[in-house]
């Protein structure tokens, strides 16, 4: 990085959160390069959002083609245009039953904020139940979830009319959800909490509990949508009984675009005024996340996740033999997994050793390695990268897996 742009990065931007010592220039599928020409393998896809991987032929296209066309419509989502009637097409298509109707925004963020406004304008009901350790986005609505201790917590809980309970335990939800319950919102995985999978049948516990008190379900699939973790969405097998279904990040492979589904019932009690957007479907982002679509259906990146997540999963279970002082477990599915690192200080170095081999990672919680590469990743690639990984354990427990 080069002392211009890292002092530009620190001075000028807000100090949200610690930057790392790389400036990004360029990328090409599962690779980017530095300032200084340096390349990286990129295991986060851009924070699980590059999901044909980075300047792919298929979104520079959509993107050309439709820019010499309009980028937003007079009276924004007023006006109708082919890209976002071809896309509410395809939408329809593929979303898990019975959800039929969808509404494009910007962030998954916006997308959750928006399905929690609505359900309690529908329920007439104030709280919201959250898996304590999941992960919603920054709005105001959903912030609560990520302060998991302290003051800050108390205030926003008391402020927002918020129930946490911990992910995957029955009793807790089943107590927690009663009359006064709005929406119950879940993950299929939590992401951010540090890849968990529910326990079997969990999720449908939840929706039969919701059902039974009146509740709406809301799943968010911002992180495991369009094939991350192997099918379309992570719930479509599941048979649950959704009122909203959010999306984002992998949807459009790098453009900002996002999205919410509902089912016919729920938009029957749905007014005009409840909710719009200036961006809501602008005709390049809809253009641009209908090819990233059809290229996973066309191309059945489904079946290539499930592979490829099988090969991840078996390197990581095979590095994990040779280090189990430093791993202490692995999880995941599809192409979203994590390695827990027996201590924090650990997990840092192994982070940093892997940085400076080329290897770009994520660092969640303090002690969990979080992979989700794009899904278009080869096996030479995963190969690749999670050799230079096994370096970087071997390198750091030289001196602190002792």
């Amino acid at each position: 990085m080069t002392a211009s742009t890292f002092d530009r990065e620190v001075s000028l931007s807000p100090p949200f959160f610690q930057k790392l010592p790389l400036s990004i220039e360029r990328g090409e599928g599962v690779y980017v390069w530095d300032e200084k020409g340096h390349r990286y393998l990129d295991f986060t896809a851009g924070w699980g959002v590059t999901s044909l991987g980075h300047a792919h032929p298929v979104i520079c296209d959509a993107l050309q083609r439709q820019s010499k066309k309009i980028w937003q419509t007079p009276n924004a989502g007023l006006v109708c245009n082919p890209e976002r009637a071809r896309l509410l097409s395809l939408m329809a298509q593929i979303l898990p039953h019975p959800l039929t109707r969808t509404f494009f925004c910007t962030s998954g963020s916006e997308a959750n904020d928006a399905a929690i406004k609505l359900a309690r304008k529908i329920t007439g009901r104030p709280d919201i139940v959250f898996a304590s350790e999941g992960f919603h986005g920054r709005m105001i609505s959903t912030t609560p979830v990520k302060e998991e201790r302290g003051k800050k917590q108390e205030r926003y809980k008391q402020s927002h009319q918020i129930r946490l309970v911990p992910y995957g335990d029955e009793g807790a939800i089943k107590e927690a959800i009663d009359e006064n319950v709005a929406a119950v919102v879940m993950e299929p995985v939590l992401g951010e909490g540090g890849v968990v999978l529910p326990p079997p049948g969990y999720l449908n516990y939840v929706s039969h509990i919701c059902r039974r008190q009146g509740a709406m379900l809301i799943i968010d699939e911002v992180q495991t949508g369009f094939c991350r973790t192997g099918p379309l969405f992570a719930c479509s097998s599941l048979n649950l009984d959704i009122s909203f279904l959010t999306m984002g990040k992998g949807m459009a492979s790098g453009f900002p675009f996002a999205a919410f589904a509902m089912t016919e019932e729920v938009a029957e009690r749905i007014e005009i005024g409840d909710h719009g957007g200036t961006y809501a479907g602008n005709p390049l982002g809809c253009a641009v996340a209908e090819a990233v679509i059809r290229y996973l259906i066309d191309h059945d990146i489904s079946s290539q996740v499930e592979k490829m997540g099988d090969l991840f999963k078996n390197k990581l279970e095979f590095i994990q033999g040779k280090y189990p002082r430093a791993i202490k477990g692995i999880r995941g599915t599809g192409l979203l997994w994590a390695a827990e690192i027996s201590r924090a200080d650990l997990a840092a170095s192994i982070f940093s050793s892997s940085l400076k081999r080329g290897l770009i990672v994520n660092l969640i919680k303090g002690s969990i390695l979080r992979f989700f590469p794009p899904l278009i990743i080869t096996e030479e690639q995963i190969c690749e990268g999670l050799s230079i990984l096994e370096d970087a354990i071997l390198e750091t427990c030289v001196d602190s897996c002792d």
